[in-house]
């Protein structure tokens, strides 16, 4: 396990680690010292005759002057609490920067996780369960840094105090007992009255930042080729990056909080020893001895340890699922959003493709070439499972021929110029891609809000014939569409599709069957503004896949695919 941790933890993070490390380690000491300075207080009490003789004790009475019992007993009594604040103000700050560093790690991985699905490529996403890999994106990260590897700083840190506190005990023969409530509950009310709303309200901000991370993600993963062709990912993965860091920020306020009440009781354990130090020294015919032998027991931290340590085992194991997930993440690709368009000036060449899904599978179809020219209508049909969107979706740059190559003016479609590619075309397929946002932005994806071409938006709308359906709208193009376009007919949908493609400018616009879900009726009217589109453009390069030959009666060229 602790290899495959290793492996999971970057190269900078380990070095950080190493640094959370000697935190944990003075945390430990920190809290050994704070049970350490109880002695001086336990002497007073206990054997007040003979303070002189104790070590260290009696060298503080000494430099004192040798003063009375009760002015030493006080002086002594404020200065532990004085110097057990400090210590808890100190511990506070350790543990900050284990938190950061656990937190920010957690940020790291989530990011890295999200990434690494994604470039993995449209085959890999649709053979995948969108929903896992949301989950995992957003929540296998997060348990494994709050499940796995806090548990484990915990344990190290209470380890190393059974240690010392093992050590201390063996040359002192003390024994511990824990017996007083009374301090401890006073402690916790008023650890909850004061806390309690925000605790609540974090929860809050917490959940809505989940909500909205899975919401980018699955629409990523869902609408993954419109997203991909009109290179939406960047603003997608900048909205997720801004909900990362609000959850983050909430789970670092979270953390702070739950460490309180520990510093807390301590302070009031402390508090309440020294004030029967001082009932002891004024009262002496009291049995105080005895009480405060039992503060003295609740001070010890045996107990608490050890439920930190059961409690962290069971993290551990519960949580170590995320291990074997979370290991064999590739290393993180850098992502740039490159604008950039290859112009389409001439020709697109298919030579001798082959394509199959691999893992021993059928071919898909074998050794196909094929020529697109500028401003060409080509028709693709065939039977259902022939391959006719496997071709378009090579044509798109979405899949990778098994052999053979794609080229667009002579280039070779590699990485660099798919991406300028696919900046270069538009693409409607058969179910349109929505996302819960307004019609604008549906129509301009990817574009941040503010950067929207209103006036194209309005125009491509219009260019899709969608002008009267936007006049119907109680907010224009600002009116919501609902999640998945729910509040939109299967008609208007595939024309939010056209006028999406529109609006980037295509060179060549790609249709994957975009009016085969439609009614006859809707059908015959998207083929039309279809048809009116390629009739009043004759630069514009089309490619059509329909079942129907009726929707290809306005291309220059028809081939069909699966016939020998």
């Amino acid at each position: 396990m602790y290899r495959d941790i290793k492996h999971i933890i970057p190269p900078e993070y380990r070095r950080r680690g190493m640094v959370a490390a000697v935190a944990i380690l003075l945390r430990a000491i920190l809290n050994f010292f704070s049970i350490a300075m109880l002695v001086p207080l336990l002497t007073i009490i206990l054997d007040s005759d003979n303070i002189a003789t104790y070590p260290i004790v009696g060298d503080l009475y000494a430099i004192m002057g040798n003063p009375s019992t009760s002015r030493f007993a006080l002086v002594v009594a404020v200065g532990v609490v004085v110097l057990i604040i400090i210590k808890s103000a100190v511990s506070l700050f350790l543990y900050r920067y284990e938190r950061d560093y656990v937190y920010n790690l957690y940020g790291y991985l989530s990011r890295k996780l999200y990434i690494n699905y994604y470039t993995r490529g449209y085959a890999f996403v649709k053979s995948s369960n969108s929903a896992e890999l949301s989950r995992n994106v957003n929540l296998v990260c997060l348990n494994f840094v709050a499940g796995v590897l806090r548990p484990l700083a915990v344990m190290a840190g209470e380890v190393l105090l059974f240690v010392l506190i093992g050590v201390a005990l063996a040359c002192v023969d003390v024994v511990v007992v824990l017996v007083v409530l009374a301090v401890l509950l006073p402690a916790s009310i008023l650890y909850y009255r004061v806390i309690r709303r925000r605790l609540q309200s974090y929860g809050e901000a917490e959940n809505e930042a989940l909500r909205a991370k899975f919401r980018d993600v699955a629409e990523s993963f869902r609408g993954y080729a419109d997203v991909e062709i009109n290179n939406a990912f960047p603003r997608l993965l900048s909205s997720f990056e801004a909900q990362t860091e609000r959850l983050i920020d909430m789970r670092k306020r979270d953390a702070m909080l739950s460490v309180i009440p520990q510093n807390l009781i301590e302070i009031a354990i402390t508090s309440a020893m020294a004030a029967l130090v001082v009932v002891g020294v004024l009262w002496p015919e009291g049995n105080v001895g005895v009480l405060f032998g039992m503060f003295a027991v609740a001070a010890m931290r045996l107990m608490p340890s050890v439920r930190s340590v059961l409690s962290s085992l069971s993290s551990i194991r519960y949580n170590s699922y995320t291990i074997d997930i979370l290991k064999d993440i590739d290393g993180e690709e850098d992502l740039v959003c490159d604008e950039r368009r290859l112009e389409f000036k001439h020709s697109l060449e298919l030579n001798d493709v082959t394509f199959d899904y691999g893992e021993g599978r059928e071919r898909v179809f074998d050794s196909i070439s094929l020529e697109l020219k500028r401003g060409e209508r080509l028709g693709i049909r065939g039977a259902s499972g022939a391959g006719k969107s496997t071709l378009m979706n090579i044509m798109l740059g979405l899949y990778s021929p098994t052999s053979g190559e794609l080229r667009v003016d002579g280039q070779i479609l590699d990485d660099l110029a798919r991406r300028m590619w696919q900046n270069s075309v538009g693409y409607v397929p058969q179910s349109v891609f929505m996302a819960d946002s307004t019609l604008a932005e549906n129509v301009a994806l990817g574009v941040a809000r503010d950067k929207i071409d209103r006036e194209r938006v309005v125009r491509v709308l219009k260019m899709a014939s969608l002008d009267a359906f936007v006049e119907s709208l109680p907010q224009g193009i600002d009116s919501r569409i609902g999640e998945a376009g729910c509040r939109v007919s299967g008609g208007e949908r595939q024309r939010i599709g056209i006028a999406r493609a529109l609006y980037r400018r295509p060179d060549v616009l790609f249709f994957d069957e975009a009016t085969s879900s439609l009614d006859s009726e809707t059908e015959h009217s998207v083929n039309e503004s279809i048809a009116q589109l390629a009739a009043n453009d004759k630069e514009l390069t089309i490619v059509v896949i329909a079942h129907r030959e009726s929707s290809l009666g306005y291309c220059d060229r028809i081939i069909t695919i699966g016939e020998k």
